[in-house]
């Protein structure tokens, strides 16, 4: 497993679906995954730092946690089939519950839980891209959605 941090989410122009794109600790692959739009309105709220004025699914759900004292230790992309992602919510005592990677990296961003990714996954349908300064690292990604649809990282199992 290796350790995402998000970037950021856009909205893939040709497709209009929004991407959430991860980019691996201490290496050069991205991985990007598209998403839904409440899933991309969820994340980028985390991201930004803005709390709604009343909780939106991803809040209610880290309120449930914290209510029943729960902690989220670790969101995990652990499988890609068919062009569909799969992913872990691991729970203290490696309770894991199966999650899609989009509620996943939400649930994560407001808690502060890792994300981690398959090398498998990443072996797959990373991209790898030389190191860049942030503004470049932000125009790489725009371009590279420019270029790219969904069908690209198919794995040969059939479609979405």
């Amino acid at each position: 497993m290796r350790e995402l941090d998000v970037m950021g989410v856009r909205v893939d122009d040709p497709s209009n679906v929004p991407v959430v794109l991860l980019r691996e600790v201490g290496g050069r692959r991205y991985l990007p995954i598209w998403i839904g739009t409440h899933e991309a309105t969820a994340i980028s709220q985390a991201i930004e730092g803005i709390v709604p004025p009343r909780p939106l699914t991803h809040d209610l759900m880290v309120g449930v946690l914290k209510a029943h004292g729960l902690r989220l230790t670790q969101v995990q992309v652990v499988d890609l089939k068919e062009g569909t992602f799969y992913g872990l919510l691991v729970f203290e005592g490696d309770v894991k519950v199966e999650a899609r990677p989009s509620d996943a990296i939400a649930l994560a961003l407001r808690t502060g839980a890792t994300i981690l990714c398959a090398d498998s996954v990443l072996e797959t349908a990373g991209i790898d891209l030389p190191e860049e300064e942030p503004e470049d690292e932000v125009e790489k990604f725009r371009e590279f959605l420019d270029h790219v649809s969904p069908d690209d990282f198919m794995t040969g199992e059939g479609n979405q």
